[in-house]
């Protein structure tokens, strides 16, 4: 907050695997199907989420701060590939073509990029790489995937 005052904590976390999108309400149920049949192969597995980056969304209405994962990459793409294919029978747009998977941990308002960029970005990092166990506490094993519609969740395990 020392360089954007106005940066606030995520109140949970996640990370990614489509952009947000609209569902029309009679189409919630068979695109939750589609999902559970698509991702009923996948196994759990693990990913790192270790290196600070400063995010900004497509409109660049919204500053994020970041842990980019630096491992896991591959499984996630192929998660990402069968959730397209679910958007792709809805007529919705698929995620980003070079998707930088991280998990959001503070945002502000703005394209505040250029203020947390550089020397807070080194600080940041810094932390992160000397935090004690920092291996350990950055390692997520990924057991679920949500789907979040309105105020509804739906969970699909992972074997």
């Amino acid at each position: 907050r020392t360089y954007v005052p106005s940066l606030a904590a995520m109140e949970e976390f996640h990370l990614s695997l489509s952009q947000c999108v609209v569902l029309r309400y009679h189409w919630i149920g068979p695109f939750v199907r589609s999902l559970k049949e698509r991702l009923a192969a996948f196994h759990r597995f693990f990913c790192v989420a270790d290196q600070v980056k400063v995010y900004t969304n497509q409109n660049k209405t919204r500053t994020f701060i970041g842990l980019e994962v630096s491992a896991g990459h591959f499984q996630l793409l192929e998660l990402v590939s069968e959730v397209d294919r679910v958007l792709e029978e809805f007529d919705l747009p698929t995620f980003y073509k070079d998707p930088s998977f991280h998990i959001s941990l503070a945002w502000c308002v703005g394209d505040l990029s250029g203020r947390l960029d550089g020397q807070c970005l080194r600080e940041l990092q810094d932390i992160v790489d000397r935090f004690e166990d920092s291996a350990l506490l950055l390692r997520v094993q990924w057991e679920e995937i949500r789907c979040k519609s309105g105020n509804k969740y739906f969970s699909f395990p992972l074997r």
